[in-house]
């Protein structure tokens, strides 16, 4: 598609300034660079062994290509003493050295944030559009970029000269360059392009402003980045729809381009190919086949269960009730609705009150929450605690509310309302270990029985954090002893902790090979201390404060039913289908055994059903495996007299005569066995 005469405009004097003018500041600093002593420096590696480099001179690169050729050909980004660094950024004193690759998340990030900056030099230099973010996306896979377009409406005929852009830039293996620019250069550099402006103007004084090239792309970003652009070998455009400027929808429309790459064609072939399986399995399509959920113009972002989605979504949290017994969980009520006073209290109203649904009652603001904590604070403080109530356990499935930008929407996935299996923990720091090790114990039992993998991750203190360091330093250390119990593998992720502190991140595969983020387990200084909240220790007149631990196993029921539904690609295991046995007659001279037979199962407490057509049985037994009943029980004269059903499972052709009574004994050893 041809660039319009503005656009043309656009290239050749905005494009051209801004190139000029990060050379120049880039010639400023490689000159201060040279001028700095290159004083010996020792690098540790993970390994435990020490290279020597000089200072301000060697770099990542340099280090990777004396360990192998390999590693140096396939090393995408370096972590400093902890703090992510472009491969070819000089070090700047004794540190301690990773490499990372594709393999690791860290690679996987870095390429595709890369990437983000290769798709906005493609936009940039085909539509002359204004660049405002490009971060890889939260799920894990891939990356966007929004641009303001004007008039222009991108679609997927757009996609093939986005990608030949995309490949032009790999095979130019352009560097990717990083200056630290003052706040006055960087509006200098950004004139032409007010939402980079306004971020600029809301960045802290604080904070070092970095920009990045590759190319003709000059782009501001905090980084790191790839080496270069040839890195990334296979590029492909995913989709583009429409989003608001920083979400708002009183601002600017954008248009957002998702994106994928990968290292080779082969791994991006499989990736296609793995979404195309997906589609098949949307949750969407399936709740609408299955008679599950729909939603309405009426309240967007609120789903209907009907009952068939209702039996699942119920199951889901007895499954979780029956574990809270046996844990030593209490399930509370809370509110649904709390004077604005609240959210002052416990900080919401000053960080999320644009994600809140507001109303006013007799001239007082009052929010439906958003998240259950708050509440939960009240039901602590309500009364004098003391220290032999701790842990104290505090679990609620209440109806939580968030205002989401309807563009944001996405099926069960992201919603307006929800439950969550929610629950806070309060107690003591001696405790901490302990409670961590349950939880993670917890999170393990669920997903072996759902069939998932999963990811286990610390994130630890962040730069700005609230509380003692020496808290910290304690919680941390705590966290750590808990996942080393728990036998499974985990990862570190420095600096990536709530403020208010540090957190275990867990994320799921499923059957499709892909990840989301459901479980939480956050520990949380803060919530007690802006409530007040305390114990009496065992010298009664001491008085104590509680650590609260915020964890939840499903996430959000809605999401986990999505996510469940696609999971077992619409084949519900039988402990938590909604269908799960129908009786078909042979003719209308076994109907009525048929119905005693429901009758039977239904009193067990089972969900069964009778095709009480005049089709043929053939026809009956196949519209029921398409429907997804787990067990097809087949009746007809023979049936009758011997007092027996001929069972047939959902997806085989085997045939086997029971007793009603063997088969709900075999029913009830197939709940046991999931339980």
């Amino acid at each position: 598609m041809a660039s319009s005469p503005k656009d043309e405009a656009y290239l050749k004097t905005v494009i051209p300034k801004r190139i000029q003018l990060f050379q120049s500041i880039q010639s400023q600093h490689l000159s201060r660079l040279q001028s700095l002593p290159s004083d010996p420096i020792k690098i540790k590696l993970p390994d435990g062994s020490v290279k020597e480099g000089k200072k301000w001179v060697s770099s990542p690169t340099d280090i990777a290509k004396e360990i192998s050729k390999g590693l140096a050909s396939n090393a995408l980004i370096a972590s400093v003493d902890g703090v992510l660094w472009d491969m070819n950024r000089p070090l700047e004193g004794d540190c301690e050295l990773k490499i990372f690759t594709f393999e690791s998340d860290e690679g996987r990030d870095t390429f595709w944030h890369s990437s983000a900056h290769i798709l906005g030099q493609s936009l940039e230099m085909e539509y002359g559009c204004k660049l405002c973010i490009g971060p890889c996306t939260t799920r894990g896979e891939g990356f966007y970029y929004d641009a303001f377009y004007g008039e222009l409406g991108l679609n997927e005929e757009h996609f093939k000269n986005i990608e030949a852009g995309a490949a032009k830039s790999a095979s130019e293996k352009q560097p990717f360059e990083r200056i630290e620019v003052s706040r006055e250069q960087a509006l200098e550099m950004f004139s032409d392009n007010m939402f980079k402006v306004e971020i600029i103007n809301d960045l802290p004084d604080d904070k070092t402003i970095t920009v990045y090239r590759c190319g003709p792309l000059v782009d501001l970003c905090r980084g790191p980045h790839i080496p270069n652009t040839s890195f990334v070998k296979a590029f492909a455009c995913l989709k583009a729809s429409s989003a608001y400027w920083r979400g708002n929808k009183d601002r600017e429309s954008l248009q957002r381009v998702y994106g994928i790459s990968y290292p080779d064609q082969k791994r991006l072939k499989e990736y296609i190919k793995q979404l195309e399986e997906a589609k098949k399995y949307d949750h969407r399509v399936l709740g609408t086949k299955q008679e599950l959920f729909f939603c309405h113009p009426l309240s967007p972002g609120s789903w209907f269960f009907l009952p068939h989605g209702t039996r699942i979504y119920n199951k889901l949290m007895e499954f979780i009730r029956n574990q809270y017994w046996e844990r030593g969980y209490q399930e509370v009520k809370s509110p649904n609705m709390y004077n604005i006073k609240l959210w002052e209290t416990s900080g919401h109203a000053a960080n999320y009150k644009e994600n809140m649904f507001l109303l006013e009652i007799e001239k007082q603001e009052f929010g439906l929450k958003p998240m259950n904590c708050p509440g939960h604070c009240l039901m602590f403080q309500h009364r004098v605690r003391s220290y032999r109530e701790l842990p104290l356990r505090l679990a609620d499935f209440g109806v939580l509310h968030r205002n989401e930008a309807s563009g944001a929407l996405t099926g069960l996935t992201r919603v307006r309302r929800f439950q969550q299996d929610d629950a806070h923990i309060f107690c003591r720091e001696s405790q901490i270990k302990d409670e961590v090790r349950g939880v993670l114990e917890f999170i393990n039992c669920a997903y072996t029985i759902f069939g998932f993998t999963y990811d286990l991750k610390l994130s630890t203190r962040p730069e700005k954090y609230l509380g003692e360091l020496a808290t910290w330093e304690k919680a941390e250390a705590a966290l750590t002893e808990a996942l080393n119990e728990s036998g499974k593998p985990w990862q570190i992720n420095e600096g990536d902790g709530a403020f208010y502190g540090p957190k275990i991140d867990i994320s799921v595969s499923d059957a499709l090979n892909r990840k989301f983020q459901c479980a939480t387990l956050q520990l949380d200084f803060q919530l007690p201390e802006r409530f007040r909240l305390e114990y009496s220790a065992e010298d009664e007149a001491k008085r104590e404060k509680p650590v609260m631990i915020h964890r939840a196993v499903l996430g959000s029921v809605e999401r986990m039913f999505a996510i469940l539904l696609e999971h077992y690609k619409g084949k519900w295991p039988f402990w938590l289908s909604p269908r799960q046995a129908i009786v078909c007659p042979v003719s209308g001279k076994s109907h009525q055994y048929a119905i005693e037979v429901r009758d039977q199962i239904q009193q067990a407490g089972y969900y069964v059903d009778v095709d009480s057509t005049d089709r043929k049985i053939d026809k009956k037994v196949r519209e029921a495996q398409l429907a997804q009943y787990n067990y097809i029980l087949v009746v007809g004269m023979k049936e009758i007299e011997e007092k027996q059903v001929t069972v047939r499972l959902r997806d085989k052709a085997d045939l086997k005569c029971m007793t009603v009574g063997s088969l709900l004994q075999h029913f009830k050893d197939e709940v046991a066995a999931f339980h």
